[in-house]
């Protein structure tokens, strides 16, 4: 049956209005009860007071408590397979990271799939910096030079991490890839034990979060050859990238915010609406970059969903590379 032009758009207009009155509802009743941030990292550290910076801006805007609970352990697939298996009612959040995209080929017998376990939420940043630096003494003032100094010596410089799989590691791993370098992979217990070697002399080159180095960076206990992120830091504005030397070299932590697979789109929506409106937000853009000189990214759920996939593929290919296991 054909409709008339205006009963046609008038049938549209109502179509296309269906789900913002569905969010509004859902507006009205959610949250029904406290939300609890899983979080897969101890407390008080820099993931933790992001998380706790994000809760307290939801419990604020919602007018319910969003309270972080820290389930460590596994590497944070613990706390990621705790919000795989909750009720997808809106009312367990996962605190997303780097990491968890690593996991997902790093470790082989996991009990979830992080691309089809958690539905993506929202984004909080994506760029955050790591920093490849040497000890003051190395001959290496570049990264062109650090390279050199690598072909020449083969099997003989040791790359400091805070273990197998982490994040310093596969950075490491991915430079080594593509600059078809030589570097023996030494893993410590924790990323401050490996600086502590690194500025002591026994290792000769980490990739750290640029927040855990900038100090020693800027006392002169460390020396910083390049950051790891697609573009120059702030922090260290007078350093280079290490893809102006490796064209295409890019490695950064990031954090966001997942739900159980199955969550309500409508929940999904307004937790994402509400965490991009804090992320526009003065008072919460500053404490950002007052952590470490982090950005904020806002991103759509399903914009949110292609970013994490495609993070999981590159890394995919870093872990097949260095023939890093974790299980």
């Amino acid at each position: 049956m054909n409709l008339p032009r205006r009963q046609f758009l008038h049938l549209a207009v109502g179509v296309a209005t269906l789900p913002t009155t569905a969010l509004f509802a859902k507006a009205q009743s959610y949250p029904m009860r406290p939300v609890r941030i899983i979080v897969g990292f101890p407390a008080g550290g820099i993931v933790d007071t992001f998380a706790r910076l994000i809760g307290q801006w939801l419990s604020e805007r919602f007018g319910k408590t969003f309270l972080v609970d820290n389930r460590t352990g596994a590497a944070s697939n613990i706390a990621a397979e705790a919000v795989a298996t909750a009720t997808p009612d809106g009312h367990t959040l996962l605190l997303l990271s780097v990491v968890n995209a690593i996991n997902a080929t790093l470790y082989g017998k996991l009990s979830f799939n992080l691309l089809t376990d958690i539905a993506p939420v929202a984004c909080l940043f994506r760029d955050g910096p790591g920093v490849m630096v040497v000890n003051p003494l190395s001959s290496a003032k570049t990264v062109p030079e650090f390279i050199s100094h690598a072909k020449a010596n083969p099997g003989k410089i040791n790359m400091a991490s805070s273990g197998p799989g982490s994040t310093p590691h596969l950075y490491g791993e991915l430079f080594k890839m593509m600059a078809g370098v030589e570097l023996v992979h030494v893993p410590y217990r924790s990323q401050p034990q490996a600086l502590t070697d690194l500025i002591g002399g026994q290792a000769h080159v980490t990739f750290d979060p640029l927040a855990n180095s900038l100090e020693h960076i800027r006392t002169g206990r460390l020396r910083a050859l390049a950051v790891t992120t697609a573009m120059r830091s702030a922090a260290l504005p007078g350093i280079p990238t290490v893809g102006e030397f490796l064209p295409g070299y890019e490695a950064s932590g990031w954090l966001g915010i997942g739900a159980p697979r199955n969550t309500p789109r409508e929940i999904v929506q307004l937790l994402n609406n509400e965490i991009n409106a804090g992320l526009a937000d003065s008072k919460i853009r500053a404490r950002f970059f007052d952590l470490g000189h982090y950005v904020p990214s806002p991103m759509s759920p399903a914009e949110s969903g292609r970013f994490i996939a495609a993070d999981v593929e590159k890394w995919a290919k870093v872990i097949k590379f260095s023939g890093a296991k974790a299980d």
